[in-house]
């Protein structure tokens, strides 16, 4: 199963995501925050990103526009999770570079269709 990195900087949703996403067979990595996210992506190159948009040191908006802009991770997908569901914030992600938006508490059964979905079309799966 593809890499997924997740950028999350509060430890139960790491714990809780990470585990439930690692029974799926996902290879996961993790940072903390939008500075870390960066530098993991840049070593690990995961196949698709979950981040946190309410990050310490670099937001998840900053992190998201950098991770895009970069050569060689500018294709890779981004879905922005954010507890902050306020109207405007799935446009203001998808104008970051985010490839889809989800919001906290998770729902784990619709995120993970948004994860299969987008790694299918990078994959090129029907």
């Amino acid at each position: 199963m593809p890499r997924i990195l997740l950028v999350e900087d509060n430890e139960l949703n790491r714990d809780m995501l990470s585990r439930r996403l690692l029974r799926r067979g996902h290879e996961v990595v993790m940072a903390f925050d939008g500075s870390h996210a960066l530098i993991v992506a840049a070593s690990t190159r995961p196949a698709l990103i979950l981040m946190d948009m309410g990050l310490p040191v670099m937001d998840g908006w900053e992190a998201t526009r950098r991770l895009k802009a970069h050569p060689e991770l500018g294709a890779v997908p981004v879905i922005a999770l954010t507890a902050h569901a306020m109207e405007g914030d799935r446009q203001r992600a998808l104008d970051a570079g985010c490839d889809d938006f989800d919001t906290k508490p998770i729902e784990l059964d619709r995120l993970l269709g948004k994860i299969d979905a987008l790694l299918a079309r990078i994959e090129g799966l029907p």
